[in-house]
């Protein structure tokens, strides 16, 4: 079991903050930056217990404590560190390709894992991939490839999947059986859970995979940004006494997924700050693909011209519409900010979209009109007049 992170490190911890959550799953995918995201604020959570129980003498804290980690009636443990906490409530596991994962994300992985206390296992998922390959091959006839050694796009992203499912199942199947692995009392209470790796961006982009690491128990991330996530690690690594000075390697690692042998990022048409502008703009500004195009001319419209913008409006509604589906199946997120997606309860919308052909002529419309101003970004000196 392990505390329910909050959203900055000064919430204080109660029993109705404590849930079941004990494993949390480094499936090798998603950004390295969302595995350092989850692994600081389980970090910050166990700080803030040593220092309910030590500084604030919360004889509620450890007693709860007791609870959670299985200790029997009566037991005189008291940790003395967060690292003592982590080694008893969380497990990470780096679930890799031979081909396709690198040694630096592996040893980033193995290194926090370290720092924090966790208790970390480091295996190579091909097997039973290989296994997933021949099992379709031998049924259907059918080989697929990756897209670098002849293979269709379909076959590539089929490969990618597999790899990504593969790695739920394993997260889910060391959730129930690690307790007994790791010698828990027999009869303690509590299970463990899986904690989710898909941030905002993804979601709102469906940069994701159903039933990968965006299907767990609880998201601890799902509900923020990357950028704010980003803006979180920073500062967990320049917190002296958290001692996670390494997060910043997270920061500086480029995003790539490593579910195919290549080492260049993974285009998605779209950076993250501009995914950022695009939710807020949909969920707190409550605005449209023609709404988003109009405000967006006044905030990028000294680099882009309207019809760039447009174009970015399109490429955005597009991939939103065909991805929404997937909302439907995402694991709940711990709610942190008004510009959220979490399906379940704040973003209810629907998740089948029709084309937006309407506010897509009414745009064409307004670039026609605007003549030759609308190929062209704005000067400085035409918005002075």
């Amino acid at each position: 079991m392990l505390f329910v992170i909050s959203a900055t490190a000064h919430t204080t911890l109660t029993p109705t903050h404590t849930t079941a959550l004990e494993i949390a799953e480094k499936l090798n995918n998603r950004s390295y930056t969302d595995y350092g995201n989850i692994e600081s604020k389980l970090d910050s959570s166990s700080h803030l217990a040593v220092e309910l129980i030590h500084v604030r003498l919360l004889l509620s804290v450890l007693i709860d404590l007791h609870r959670i980690c299985g200790e029997e009636e009566g037991s005189t443990w008291e940790p003395k560190s967060p690292q003592e906490i982590a080694n008893r409530i969380f497990c990470t596991a780096y679930m890799g390709m031979e081909k396709n994962s690198s040694p630096e994300t592996r040893k980033r992985a193995a290194d926090l894992a370290k720092v924090i206390g966790a208790n970390h296992l480091d295996f190579d998922i091909d097997p039973v991939y290989d296994a997933q390959v021949k099992l379709l091959t031998s049924t259907t006839g059918f080989e697929p490839k990756f897209k670098m050694y002849g293979g269709t796009k379909v076959s590539n992203l089929a490969l990618q999947n597999i790899q990504a499912r593969l790695r739920m199942v394993n997260a889910y199947t060391l959730a129930q059986l690690l307790p007994q692995i790791n010698g828990r009392r027999e009869g303690a209470p509590g299970s463990l859970l899986v904690l989710g790796s898909a941030n905002v961006d993804e979601q709102i982009r469906g940069y994701y995979t159903k039933y990968d690491c965006s299907s767990a128990d609880i998201n601890p991330i799902g509900g923020i940004s990357k950028t704010d996530l980003k803006s979180f690690i920073l500062w967990a690594s320049k917190k002296e006494n958290f001692g996670l000075g390494l997060l910043q390697k997270f920061l500086d690692a480029p995003p790539t997924a490593e579910l195919e042998p290549l080492t260049e990022d993974y285009v998605q048409g779209m950076t993250y700050n501009e995914l950022s502008v695009y939710g807020r703009m949909r969920k707190i500004d409550k605005l449209g693909v023609y709404g988003m195009w109009e405000k967006l001319l006044h905030v990028w419209g000294d680099t882009l011209s309207p019809q760039q913008i447009y174009e970015k409006v399109r490429f955005f509604s597009w991939n939103y519409a065909i991805n929404r589906h997937k909302m439907t199946t995402v694991t709940p997120a711990y709610h942190m900010e008004a510009y959220g997606v979490d399906d379940n309860r704040f973003d209810m919308r629907p998740f089948l979209y029709p084309s937006f052909e309407w506010a897509y002529k009414k745009i064409e419309r307004s670039i026609k009109q605007m003549g030759a101003a609308g190929t062209r970004a704005a000067r400085a000196e035409d918005k002075d007049t």
